[in-house]
């Protein structure tokens, strides 16, 4: 095939050359540089209902590229409102005025203030997670409650969905718990068949020995505040108010967690630390960090192939009073996004976090959640006490070509000059290409570029953590629910024995799976 270009006639060789020189180039999602960026503001939109003006308490964006302008908003009335952000916003517009052009859809979802809401199986149904003490699944076109999940004794603070199987959840409760369900069970009552039960919980997952009574002899707070389903579908992440300690659990064996990360795991006793609480947890698109906010102002960045080392990044300048202040990790990995208790919500570059953060100004009072748009790259929401939810654009001509830290990226090696002379000149026998196999196992070369690492650990609870970990309270409802062992191919409590074991295996089996090309 004819090239174009005087300058692109090159051998292959010398493009093969060329690439193992540089490394193999291939599309990348651009990410914002910090040092030259500027934040616009899209528009505001004010939290309202028949006059009422409720805190705005949980906002995500859909997660399909075609919905991916749709934002849910949450509040303390129990409402959901679905927005459309690519609106123009006049600037002659009050905030209620943006409200009624934008708003989409509302309805009552719950009789109190909803903590969390969840996009789930490509936009069509939502979750919610209220002071009710319960889950509710909701079908999003009609705004009808098509599922109700119901087990907590406390309020329900967080919900995550299973990363392939979105019929299955992980919920958090200030109950102290967290529960998995499956959607495709439901009560055996026909007069409640639209109620689900949970099919395993863990109690009192975060509160310690060590920790049972604080000063005045009251109890302190075992309150689960954030939880995440992993990447590789059998591990979770929680977080609770009670310290900074992120606990990783395996759903198959749910006795005790196989992991615990905090911010300075060099400290070997609960005496000596001091005590701040996780206001919440979120994850990249590819599952390589885990982005915790601390009620010590900061947020620590975790690699989860190697949590229980420490964080690898940590971020401040942000203020964290309050629970109800959330953080987000962007899709890409490549920045920060965390509310604040002094009106402002801050930017960090992952890749550099002594550098001074980008401040979004406008809000009036403490920035609550977070959420970054998944398609629409730059864009993020921002939701306040001050009633309103604030839409952002990162200016697009400061996007930078650099890699995300999280993006896994092949690079293929180039033959020796032995090899090429030999391919080049023995056209009939192309020895040097025997299969595609001893290609991949000899003249070329596969990696990943991967957060930087040393020897991975097996994973295990550290033998000078051991004696403090204790025998959680496990419940088991799998006898309860026949239809998810029998209709789930990949059972959450007993997966096939041939699946990846742990969050370390998930990458490892993502890299034996990639082909050279």
């Amino acid at each position: 095939m004819e090239m174009e270009g005087s300058n692109k006639h090159q051998s292959f060789f010398q493009d093969i050359k060329s690439r193992e020189l540089h490394g193999f180039r291939v599309k990348k999602r651009p990410y914002i540089s910090i040092e030259s960026s500027e934040v616009d503001q899209i528009g505001a939109v004010a939290v309202e209902h028949n006059g009422n003006t409720p805190l705005p308490m949980a906002i995500s964006f859909c997660k399909t590229n075609k919905n991916s302008h749709i934002l849910a908003v949450a509040d303390e009335d129990g409402y959901v409102s679905l927005y459309n952000t690519r609106l123009k916003f006049p600037s002659s517009f009050t905030h209620q005025q943006n409200a009624e052009k934008a708003k989409m859809l509302e309805w009552v979802a719950h009789e109190n203030a909803i903590f969390d809401v969840c996009w789930i199986k490509d936009d069509t149904n939502i979750l919610t997670a209220s002071g009710d003490q319960c889950i509710k699944v909701w079908d999003a076109q009609e705004n009808q409650c098509i599922r109700t999940l119901m087990g907590h004794i406390g309020s329900v603070k967080s919900i995550c969905p299973h990363p392939t199987n979105q019929d299955v959840i992980v919920s958090g409760s200030r109950d102290g718990s967290f529960s998995l369900w499956d959607l495709r069970s439901s009560c055996s009552s026909s007069s409640q068949k639209f109620y689900t039960p949970s099919i395993a919980a863990v109690h009192k997952a975060h509160i310690s020995p060590h920790q049972r009574r604080v000063k005045g002899g009251k109890a302190s707070s075992m309150s689960i505040t954030s939880v995440l389903y992993l990447k590789d579908e059998i591990s979770i992440a929680t977080a609770g108010a009670v310290d900074s300690v992120i606990k990783f659990w395996d759903t198959r064996n749910l006795k005790s967690p196989v992991l615990q990360a905090c911010p300075h795991p060099d400290v070997s006793s609960y005496e000596e630390m001091r005590l701040h609480g996780v206001s919440s947890l979120s994850q990249d698109l590819n599952g390589v960090f885990i982005a915790a906010s601390c009620m010590d102002s900061r947020i620590y960045l975790y690699n989860v192939l190697q949590p229980e080392k420490g964080p690898v990044n940590t971020f401040t300048g942000c203020q964290i009073n309050s629970f109800f202040v959330k953080s987000a990790i962007s899709p890409d990995a490549a920045h920060v996004l965390s509310g604040s208790s002094d009106g402002n919500a801050y930017i960090w570059q992952v890749n550099k976090p002594l550098a001074d953060p980008i401040i979004l100004k406008s809000h009036d009072v403490e920035v609550t959640a977070v959420d970054w748009c998944p398609s629409e790259t730059g864009k993020v929401a921002t939701a306040s006490d001050d009633f309103t939810v604030r839409f952002w654009n990162i200016q697009s001509s400061c996007y930078s070509n650099t890699r995300s830290p999280s993006s896994i990226r092949r690079r293929v090696m180039a033959l020796s000059s032995m090899e090429r002379r030999k391919l080049f000149t023995d056209e009939k026998q192309p020895a040097s290409i025997k299969n595609d196999s001893d290609v991949c196992h000899s003249n070329i070369a596969c990696t990943e570029n991967m957060p930087s690492s040393t020897k991975t650990p097996e994973i295990s609870t550290p033998k000078s953590k051991k004696k403090h970990l204790q025998d959680f309270e496990v419940e088991e409802n799998l006898e309860k629910t026949p239809e998810a062992a029998i209709k789930s191919p990949s059972s959450v409590l007993n997966p096939p024995s041939s699946l990846k074991r742990t969050i370390r295996d998930y990458f490892l089996m993502t890299s034996s799976g990639m082909h050279c090309q």
